[in-house]
């Protein structure tokens, strides 16, 4: 009888819209998921030391993580279109969990690779929560639901920072994951208890699905235009947060507890997720994603002024221009899904994976480029790498139909 009573409770939910509790479960799930492919950037000098590694390959953990991330949006995101999205968050939860804590164990460098891969592949769960999100969400209020869900993933991936850099430094690098599993397994389970069963949105095979993603890519001017922005605002992102420790480090001898804590200037840019939502619901997504990319550009090109700034004034410009970019790349996601989420109601998980396929190509591209380019000529040219590729952001929304 209470199982009755609780699934007739969930169906009645998802008729009259998410309640104000539910989102926020949505959120924290997205963000608990996320963070886990970014708990690596601040504490890469403690496990290049740990297992004698350089700079250079160091950097291989976030990159690898990032590349399984987009092989998992692409090869396992569209299953939400196809089956229970309930029951896919539950699975890939539980996998997300395990991973972690093989990553937390690992005994060798490449193992902890190999760990890294696979922790990208099953944080794609985050992105089965978030078109459920927008499933249950009333239409007239879909733009400020995704926003609010999309403020939790985007906290989750800057406050994460701050987290794995001050446990890293005082109990340890192992600690992160070991605590970072507990808290997926514990929101996995929640999520599941609350959230009604998904009916599948096709009946298409696994082959024919993945091939329909080509079609929807083909077909949709805006969903290229959405994914092809947001892939290059990644880059600049990536590279930024992926280096930032090790430049912290190196220039200014500051350990990974501080690193960490720059997280907390970029996830005030977090705010404006709901904000972006709401605007794009009033005024057009198109709007919001031209003042997001301008933002971008312009928070990244003025740290070429550090050179002549004091080192105070340089360490307080890097966390302004942190703000900056965080809150235009949010708030240009934000309404970048709300584009796409509009294309094809049935289609829902494949735009999504096209879309986050390219930002993670661009996350990872972002990763890798950032630490050769910091490792080979300094931390100019990673804000000539951010510049350049958020400029090319912005030219690509100036080119797209309105």
């Amino acid at each position: 009888m209470s199982q009755l009573i609780s699934a007739e409770s969930r169906a009645a939910e998802a008729d009259n819209g998410l309640s104000t509790s539910t989102v926020f479960l949505l959120a924290a799930g997205a963000g608990l998921s996320v963070a886990s492919i970014y708990y690596s950037q601040p504490m890469l000098s403690i496990i290049a030391n740990a297992f004698n590694t350089t700079v250079g390959d160091s950097g291989m953990v976030p990159t690898l993580t990032q590349i399984g991330y987009a092989l998992g949006i692409l090869l396992l995101a569209p299953l939400g279109d196809r089956h229970d999205r309930r029951k896919i968050i539950l699975i890939k939860g539980t996998l997300l969990t395990a991973t972690l804590l093989l990553c937390g164990f690992a005994g060798s460098f490449p193992l902890l690779l190999l760990s890294s891969l696979a922790i990208g592949l099953m944080a794609t769960v985050a992105q089965d929560i978030i078109p459920a999100a927008a499933t249950l969400a009333p239409e007239n209020r879909r733009g400020k639901i995704v926003g609010m869900v999309m403020t939790g993933l985007l906290a989750g991936i800057l406050l994460s920072r701050v987290f794995s850099g001050i446990v890293a430094q005082y109990f340890g690098w192992r600690s992160v994951y070991l605590l970072a599993a507990a808290g997926v397994l514990l929101i996995t389970l929640t999520i599941w208890c609350i959230l009604p069963a998904f009916k599948p949105q096709t009946s298409l095979s696994y082959p024919a699905l993945l091939r329909s993603l080509g079609k929807l890519w083909r077909e949709h001017a805006e969903l290229r235009y959405a994914a092809l922005a947001q892939g290059l605002l990644s880059v600049g992102f990536s590279a930024f947060w992926s280096t930032l420790a090790m430049m912290l480090a190196e220039r200014y001898q500051l350990g990974s507890a501080v690193a960490g804590s720059f997280g907390l200037a970029g996830a005030a840019g977090a705010l404006a997720a709901p904000l972006a939502g709401s605007l794009a619901d009033r005024h057009g997504a198109s709007y919001v994603t031209k003042v997001g990319a301008t933002l971008v550009l312009v928070s990244f090109a003025l740290m070429f002024a550090l050179p002549a700034l004091p080192v105070p004034a340089q360490l307080a410009l890097i966390v302004l221009s942190a703000v900056g970019f965080d809150l235009g790349v949010q708030a240009t996601l934000v309404a970048h899904q709300t584009i796409i989420y509009a294309i094809n109601p049935g289609a829902r998980s494949r735009l999504n994976a096209i879309m986050f396929t390219l930002v993670f190509i661009g996350m990872a591209s972002g990763a890798a480029l950032g630490s050769k380019a910091l490792e080979s000529f300094g931390w100019s040219s990673v804000v000539a790498l951010a510049t350049i590729a958020a400029a090319a952001g912005l030219l690509v929304r100036m080119r797209a139909p309105r």
